[in-house]
């Protein structure tokens, strides 16, 4: 176990024993060097010079590295912990989101949006309108009392054909078809965690940590349970920037080729190439793309992990030996890389609306045939009215968000945020007078999530100390999750939106955590302790995880027992 890329200890040299004889002197003389001259210039062979002894490398550290090192080296043994950590982790995920996932059969917090306007979504291609007392006669599986009336709805359709997927599946008389897709986003969610992490520090301890602190995480348990948004926009945001990690390499390599054809003296400017064919980079523009089409906030990802992108290239040529490696990445590729990123992104994010565009009866889709504003003119009379209309119904949706500062009693502000202050309570019912009662509670782990933020300090600094790039990519990618909510700080936001960035959380944990663990060959002292220190923040993890599990899944509890979850007064 290391705290970050899986090593191999170069062999040990073999040192000759015994005691010294008159065949084995116990010092070689140091070489004369005008000797070896004197017998070169008569034709002899100069004197070979003694080699200089190979320093041992340290043995494990305690009788686990040991033992550990050997099981390792045996294929059988090192292919089970490759796959059998991961395929363990997967199992947890899978039980955490999948159990009771009918339960309760209620619309809980915006499911009672997201939800029905899925089913009408399926079967109209928009969102129609619903009555107030609809929730009820939706419950009871009198699902077709919506009306073909369009409703106005503050994100865009892909979360929510995303959700319609477990409709069409299961229908709509269970709770477990508007949860079932949204679950399964879930689980993949802590699969993907750990592909980035292994691709980013070729650890597998850092992959097992990183999926199994989020497998056991109550906030991305209840996210995963719940029919809201923010699962599916976080599982396209990774998405994403996995595919800019694999761009990295891809454009590494291409990167290379060019160098090496410069060396053999092919012709070549001071400027370096524009590299247009980036498959991977295409693939994070459609991811990008369809972020945005879930949450408008996915944008912000495209926008951070492209500028990230041009200061990459900028250090790859500079390694490359371009002359002009600025302006070659700021002028020549970063251009290409506009037009590989946001176009195909756009019109990802358009084809989202595809419902709206092929029926007539969407919210604003004859807006201006109806007499509520005028077609464009001048150099964009060209425009086709539909994408007029549909324009106009982006720009009123931007104008809800911006103003949107309608009081919440969940609110959370963002700079509260990773200090877990206000989560949200989802759905709360009493029963038997009050004695019990059913919680869903999106408190995340306390032990997991503050242990995140001590974390994200630990990251800061050792980006400043090593200037390691994998560690980079994790700071980029959470400040374009969080960062951008500074700007929107009069808003009403809660907690759950944090679950954008806490794959890139917890995978910080796990670098801080396998920090601590230690390498192999550490003194046994620093060992002993890191195996301790590691080893009792599980445990207590895993234990406060089974403790919340009830106040994440909705099971019927003793009222004292819910009360006992509230650490915090803000927690209430």
């Amino acid at each position: 176990m290391t705290d970050g890329r899986d090593e191999t200890p170069a062999p040990a040299a073999s040192a000759a024993s015994g005691p010294a004889t008159a065949e084995t002197p116990t010092a070689t003389p140091a070489p004369d060097p005008d000797a070896d001259f004197a017998r070169i210039a008569l034709g002899y062979p100069a004197e070979p010079i003694a080699p200089l002894p190979v320093r041992q490398p340290p043995g494990p550290a305690t009788r686990f590295d040991a033992w550990w090192r050997a099981k390792m080296s045996e294929p059988r043994w090192s292919l089970l912990w490759t796959w059998g950590g991961p395929g363990l982790v997967m199992l947890v995920a899978v039980v955490t989101r999948l159990v009771a996932l009918s339960q309760p059969h209620a619309l809980v917090f915006d499911e009672t949006y997201y939800a029905k306007d899925a089913w009408s979504l399926l079967h109209l291609g928009y969102e129609g309108s619903w009555s107030d007392g609809d929730d009820a006669r939706f419950l009871a599986g009198d699902t077709d009392v919506y009306t073909d009336v369009p409703s106005f709805v503050a994100h865009p359709p892909l979360g929510k054909w995303v959700i319609a997927l477990g409709l069409m599946a299961f229908g709509a008389q269970d709770a477990i078809g508007w949860r079932i897709s949204v679950a399964i986003v879930g689980i993949l969610l802590v699969a993907l965690t750990m592909a980035v992490a292994r691709g980013l520090f070729h650890s597998r301890v850092i992959t097992v940590l990183s999926g199994g602190l989020l497998a056991i995480d109550g906030n991305a348990i209840v996210m995963s349970r719940v029919a809201l948004l923010d699962i599916v926009l976080a599982l396209f945001c990774l998405l994403g920037v996995g595919a800019m990690l694999l761009d990295r390499r891809w454009a590494r390599r291409r990167l290379e080729g060019w160098v090496i054809r410069r060396e053999l003296g092919h012709r070549h400017t001071d400027w370096g190439p524009s590299l247009w064919w980036r498959p991977w980079m295409l693939a994070a523009a459609v991811a990008f793309g369809a972020a945005s089409a879930v949450k408008w906030s996915g944008i912000w990802f495209l926008a951070i992990l492209a500028i990230w992108s041009v200061v990459m290239d900028a250090l790859d040529r500079r390694r490359a030996g371009v002359a002009f490696w600025p302006t070659s990445a700021a002028l020549k590729q970063a251009p290409v890389s506009f037009l590989l990123l946001v176009p195909l992104a756009a019109a990802v994010h358009l084809a989202s609306w595809t419902g709206w565009f092929v029926t007539d009866d969407g919210y604003d889709r004859h807006w201006i045939e109806s007499g509520g504003g005028e077609r464009w003119t001048g150099a964009l009379s060209w425009v086709p009215t539909a994408f007029q209309n549909w324009y106009h119904y982006q720009a009123s949706m931007y104008g809800f968000h911006v103003g949107e500062s309608t009081p919440h009693s969940y609110q959370a502000n963002p700079l509260t945020w990773l200090f877990l202050v206000r989560p949200t309570s989802m759905y709360y019912q009493e029963s038997d007078g009050g004695a019990s009662a059913a919680a869903i509670t999106e408190i995340a782990n306390p032990l997991i999530w503050w242990a995140c933020t001590a974390a994200l300090g630990f990251l800061v600094w050792r980006f400043i100390r090593t200037r390691d790039g994998a560690v980079g990519v994790l700071l980029v990618a959470i400040a374009a999750g969080y960062l951008p909510w500074m700007g929107y700080l009069h808003r009403t936001v809660f907690q759950f939106y944090t679950i954008v960035f806490e794959p890139f959380l917890v995978i910080g944990l796990a670098v801080a955590l396998a920090h601590l663990l230690g390498r192999w060959n550490d003194p046994p002292g620093r060992r002993r302790v890191g195996f301790a220190t590691v080893g009792t923040f599980l445990v207590l993890a895993v234990v406060l995880s089974a403790y919340w599990f009830p106040m994440w899944i909705g099971l019927p509890m003793p009222r004292e027992f819910i009360y006992s979850h509230y650490w915090l007064r803000s927690w209430l």
